[in-house]
Protein backbone atom coordinates (compact mmCIF):
# COMPACT_ATOMS: atom_id res chain seq x y z
CA UNK A 1 0.00 0.00 0.00
CA UNK A 2 1.49 3.37 -1.09
CA UNK A 3 2.04 5.75 1.79
CA UNK A 4 0.71 9.27 1.93
CA UNK A 5 3.39 12.01 0.45
CA UNK A 6 4.18 13.76 3.73
CA UNK A 7 3.98 18.37 3.27
CA UNK A 8 4.91 20.71 5.35
CA UNK A 9 2.38 23.72 4.94
CA UNK A 10 4.10 27.00 6.56
CA UNK A 11 0.83 29.40 6.84
CA UNK A 12 2.10 33.28 7.09
CA UNK A 13 -1.36 34.69 9.26
CA UNK A 14 -2.59 37.41 11.47
CA UNK A 15 -5.57 36.68 14.19
CA UNK A 16 -6.98 40.26 13.02
CA UNK A 17 -7.25 38.99 9.58
CA UNK A 18 -11.01 36.76 8.55
CA UNK A 19 -9.84 35.22 5.34
CA UNK A 20 -7.04 33.67 7.48
CA UNK A 21 -9.42 31.45 9.31
CA UNK A 22 -11.82 31.16 6.17
CA UNK A 23 -8.34 29.98 4.19
CA UNK A 24 -7.89 27.14 6.86
CA UNK A 25 -11.01 26.22 7.01
CA UNK A 26 -10.88 25.77 3.47
CA UNK A 27 -7.49 23.86 3.28
CA UNK A 28 -8.73 21.33 5.91
CA UNK A 29 -11.74 20.41 3.86
CA UNK A 30 -9.48 20.44 0.57
CA UNK A 31 -6.82 17.93 2.46
CA UNK A 32 -10.02 16.22 3.70
CA UNK A 33 -10.35 15.14 -0.16
CA UNK A 34 -6.70 13.58 -0.07
CA UNK A 35 -6.90 11.63 2.64
CA UNK A 36 -4.79 8.64 1.90
CA UNK A 37 -2.68 10.76 -0.41
CA UNK A 38 -1.53 13.55 1.64
CA UNK A 39 -0.18 13.92 5.54
CA UNK A 40 0.12 17.40 6.14
CA UNK A 41 1.81 19.18 9.02
CA UNK A 42 0.83 22.72 9.72
CA UNK A 43 3.40 25.37 10.96
CA UNK A 44 1.70 28.86 11.99
CA UNK A 45 4.08 32.06 11.29
CA UNK A 46 3.59 35.51 12.00
CA UNK A 47 2.43 38.33 9.80
CA UNK A 48 1.20 41.72 11.81
CA UNK A 49 -1.27 43.28 9.62
CA UNK A 50 -1.25 46.75 12.03
CA UNK A 51 1.96 46.29 13.84
CA UNK A 52 1.87 50.16 14.98
CA UNK A 53 -1.80 49.28 16.73
CA UNK A 54 -1.99 50.80 19.61
CA UNK A 55 -2.53 49.00 22.88
CA UNK A 56 -6.63 50.36 23.52
CA UNK A 57 -7.18 48.79 19.80
CA UNK A 58 -9.41 50.22 16.94
CA UNK A 59 -13.03 50.16 16.73
CA UNK A 60 -13.60 47.78 13.40
CA UNK A 61 -15.65 49.75 10.91
CA UNK A 62 -13.73 52.86 11.75
CA UNK A 63 -10.19 51.24 11.10
CA UNK A 64 -11.42 49.35 8.00
CA UNK A 65 -12.98 53.28 7.04
CA UNK A 66 -9.41 54.74 8.19
CA UNK A 67 -7.17 52.40 5.84
CA UNK A 68 -8.76 51.41 3.29
CA UNK A 69 -11.38 54.72 2.54
CA UNK A 70 -14.64 52.06 2.06
CA UNK A 71 -17.69 53.60 2.43
CA UNK A 72 -20.17 51.90 5.44
CA UNK A 73 -22.43 50.17 2.15
CA UNK A 74 -18.95 48.86 1.56
CA UNK A 75 -17.92 47.44 4.45
CA UNK A 76 -21.60 46.31 5.00
CA UNK A 77 -21.04 44.51 1.12
CA UNK A 78 -17.60 42.97 1.96
CA UNK A 79 -18.73 41.79 5.22
CA UNK A 80 -22.00 39.75 4.01
CA UNK A 81 -19.62 38.06 1.53
CA UNK A 82 -17.27 37.31 3.74
CA UNK A 83 -19.96 35.85 6.47
CA UNK A 84 -21.26 33.81 3.55
CA UNK A 85 -17.61 32.14 2.17
CA UNK A 86 -17.23 31.47 5.66
CA UNK A 87 -20.57 29.62 6.23
CA UNK A 88 -19.85 27.53 3.09
CA UNK A 89 -16.30 27.06 4.58
CA UNK A 90 -17.32 25.84 7.93
CA UNK A 91 -16.76 28.53 10.12
CA UNK A 92 -19.15 31.25 12.08
CA UNK A 93 -18.24 34.98 12.32
CA UNK A 94 -21.35 35.36 15.06
CA UNK A 95 -21.08 35.96 18.37
CA UNK A 96 -20.58 33.53 20.94
CA UNK A 97 -19.75 35.31 23.53
CA UNK A 98 -21.96 35.77 26.99
CA UNK A 99 -24.37 38.82 27.50
CA UNK A 100 -24.78 41.20 24.67
CA UNK A 101 -22.10 41.02 22.35
CA UNK A 102 -19.51 44.21 22.62
CA UNK A 103 -18.14 46.36 19.62
CA UNK A 104 -15.91 44.45 17.43
CA UNK A 105 -12.13 45.73 17.54
CA UNK A 106 -8.92 45.45 16.37
CA UNK A 107 -5.93 44.71 18.65
CA UNK A 108 -2.08 44.65 18.31
CA UNK A 109 -1.01 40.93 17.61
CA UNK A 110 2.75 40.63 18.59
CA UNK A 111 2.04 39.06 22.48
CA UNK A 112 -0.27 36.69 20.52
CA UNK A 113 2.23 35.73 17.70
CA UNK A 114 4.60 35.24 20.26
CA UNK A 115 2.60 32.43 22.05
CA UNK A 116 2.40 30.93 18.88
CA UNK A 117 5.60 31.00 18.40
CA UNK A 118 6.81 30.06 21.66
CA UNK A 119 3.73 27.06 21.33
CA UNK A 120 4.97 25.59 18.68
CA UNK A 121 8.77 25.30 19.35
CA UNK A 122 7.65 23.78 23.17
CA UNK A 123 4.34 21.68 21.88
CA UNK A 124 4.87 21.22 18.23
CA UNK A 125 2.42 22.17 15.20
CA UNK A 126 -0.38 20.28 16.70
CA UNK A 127 -0.87 22.11 20.14
CA UNK A 128 0.02 25.53 18.21
CA UNK A 129 -2.91 24.94 15.46
CA UNK A 130 -5.26 24.37 18.71
CA UNK A 131 -4.19 27.85 20.26
CA UNK A 132 -4.34 28.96 16.76
CA UNK A 133 -7.75 28.14 16.49
CA UNK A 134 -8.67 29.23 20.05
CA UNK A 135 -7.65 32.70 19.13
CA UNK A 136 -9.10 33.19 16.40
CA UNK A 137 -12.79 31.96 17.95
CA UNK A 138 -11.71 34.55 20.81
CA UNK A 139 -11.35 37.27 18.58
CA UNK A 140 -14.20 36.88 16.14
CA UNK A 141 -16.86 34.38 18.54
CA UNK A 142 -16.38 36.08 21.51
CA UNK A 143 -14.65 39.77 20.91
CA UNK A 144 -11.99 39.23 23.48
CA UNK A 145 -9.04 41.24 23.56
CA UNK A 146 -6.04 39.28 22.67
CA UNK A 147 -3.67 41.62 23.31
CA UNK A 148 -4.30 41.15 26.73
CA UNK A 149 -1.90 38.63 28.42
CA UNK A 150 -4.57 37.68 30.95
CA UNK A 151 -6.88 36.65 27.73
CA UNK A 152 -3.83 34.78 26.17
CA UNK A 153 -3.09 32.98 29.45
CA UNK A 154 -6.93 31.91 29.23
CA UNK A 155 -6.90 30.74 25.82
CA UNK A 156 -3.37 28.96 26.38
CA UNK A 157 -5.04 27.58 29.80
CA UNK A 158 -8.22 26.16 28.01
CA UNK A 159 -5.58 23.50 26.20
CA UNK A 160 -3.81 22.63 28.70
CA UNK A 161 -0.51 25.10 28.89
CA UNK A 162 0.12 26.30 32.32
CA UNK A 163 -0.33 29.88 33.05
CA UNK A 164 2.88 30.52 34.41
CA UNK A 165 4.87 29.42 31.28
CA UNK A 166 2.65 32.34 29.18
CA UNK A 167 3.52 34.78 31.52
CA UNK A 168 7.69 34.07 31.16
CA UNK A 169 6.74 33.48 27.32
CA UNK A 170 5.11 36.97 26.78
CA UNK A 171 7.82 38.68 29.10
CA UNK A 172 10.77 36.78 26.66
CA UNK A 173 12.42 39.82 23.94
CA UNK A 174 13.75 36.91 22.43
CA UNK A 175 10.65 36.09 21.02
CA UNK A 176 9.50 39.20 20.32
CA UNK A 177 12.86 39.63 17.80
CA UNK A 178 11.56 36.00 16.46
CA UNK A 179 7.86 37.98 15.63
CA UNK A 180 9.77 40.74 13.58
CA UNK A 181 11.38 38.38 11.50
CA UNK A 182 8.95 36.23 10.41
CA UNK A 183 7.80 39.52 9.19
CA UNK A 184 10.79 40.33 7.32
CA UNK A 185 10.52 36.60 6.05
CA UNK A 186 7.13 37.21 4.54
CA UNK A 187 8.18 40.42 2.79
CA UNK A 188 11.55 38.72 1.51
CA UNK A 189 9.02 36.34 -0.10
CA UNK A 190 6.67 39.25 -1.28
CA UNK A 191 3.72 38.71 0.91
CA UNK A 192 1.89 41.72 1.26
CA UNK A 193 -1.39 40.19 2.42
CA UNK A 194 -2.38 36.78 4.47
CA UNK A 195 -2.80 34.21 4.53
CA UNK A 196 -0.04 33.09 2.69
CA UNK A 197 1.08 29.28 2.85
CA UNK A 198 4.15 27.71 1.82
CA UNK A 199 4.23 24.09 0.74
CA UNK A 200 7.14 22.27 1.56
CA UNK A 201 9.26 25.38 1.57
CA UNK A 202 8.55 26.57 -1.72
CA UNK A 203 5.48 26.53 -3.49
CA UNK A 204 3.39 29.66 -2.72
CA UNK A 205 -0.25 29.56 -2.43
CA UNK A 206 -1.50 32.85 -1.82
CA UNK A 207 -4.74 34.11 -0.83
CA UNK A 208 -8.18 32.16 0.80
CA UNK A 209 -8.44 29.38 -1.97
CA UNK A 210 -11.49 27.06 -2.70
CA UNK A 211 -11.19 23.61 -1.47
CA UNK A 212 -10.36 22.44 -4.53
CA UNK A 213 -7.58 24.81 -5.27
CA UNK A 214 -5.48 23.68 -1.99
CA UNK A 215 -6.07 19.83 -3.24
CA UNK A 216 -5.15 20.48 -6.66
CA UNK A 217 -2.16 22.53 -5.48
CA UNK A 218 -1.36 20.16 -3.67
CA UNK A 219 -1.23 17.14 -5.85
CA UNK A 220 1.10 19.19 -8.12
CA UNK A 221 3.67 19.90 -5.59
CA UNK A 222 3.58 15.94 -4.69
CA UNK A 223 4.26 15.32 -8.63
CA UNK A 224 6.67 17.59 -8.76
CA UNK A 225 9.01 16.69 -6.45
CA UNK A 226 8.70 13.53 -6.97
CA UNK A 227 9.90 14.31 -10.36
CA UNK A 228 12.57 16.07 -9.13
CA UNK A 229 13.41 13.06 -7.24
CA UNK A 230 13.65 10.67 -10.30
CA UNK A 231 15.34 12.75 -11.83
CA UNK A 232 17.95 13.11 -8.95
CA UNK A 233 18.23 9.56 -8.40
Amino acid sequence: MTQPAKVTIDIWSDVMCPWCIIGYAQLQKGLATLQGEVEAEVRWHAFQLNPDMPAEGEEQQAHIARKYGRTPDQMAGARAQMIEIGARAGYSFDYAGEGEAPEARLWNTEKAHKLLLWTLAQYGPEKQTELKLALFDAHFQQRRNVSDPAVLADLAESIGIDRAQVTAALDNAVLGQQVLEEQRMAYDMNVTGVPAMVVNGKYMIPGAQEPETYANALRRVIAREAELAARAG
